[in-house]
């Protein structure tokens, strides 16, 4: 990303912030739509905000110091921690299979919406289906 477009990060993403806690200042009603845009733009400002200033902030360090900067590079493109983090990644993965599972099962004995229940089995059954993609996709092409 470029140094312009992690500065326009930077200043949305605080305008974003203070534009949310002003609506969240000036709407009475819990729940309205302006109270709900509020909080996303607290959260997406935050998000925007945070990654743009740590993207910078890093590029600003790694200016002064090319040696560290090469070897940041090497250490991410190495298959060794390549290898450990796509570990990492497919054991999460499974972890996540259950805790879904138990969510959704405590979603429906504590009667929650079944709106919000089958917006959960959406998300559960397309994780499932991208996992079964890629592996058929990944099984192919060895």
């Amino acid at each position: 990303m470029k140094k312009n477009a992690k500065i326009v990060g930077v200043v949305l993403g605080a305008g974003a912030v203070v534009v949310g806690f002003v609506l969240q200042l000036t709407t009475a009603s819990y729940g309205s739509f302006l109270w709900v845009l509020s909080a996303v733009l607290i959260g997406l400002g935050c998000g925007a905000f945070g990654h743009s200033l740590g993207d910078l902030l890093s590029q600003k360090a790694l200016q002064s110091d090319p040696e560290l900067a090469r070897r940041i590079e090497v250490e991410a493109a190495d298959e060794r921690n390549v290898a450990l983090s796509n570990a990492a990644k497919a054991k999460a993965f499974d972890q996540m299979l259950y805790i879904f599972g138990a969510l959704m099962l405590a979603f429906v004995l504590m009667q929650i919406d079944l709106a919000a229940i089958l917006l959960l089995v959406a998300a559960y059954l397309f994780i499932v289906g991208c996992s079964i993609y890629y592996r058929s996709k990944y099984e192919k092409e060895m």
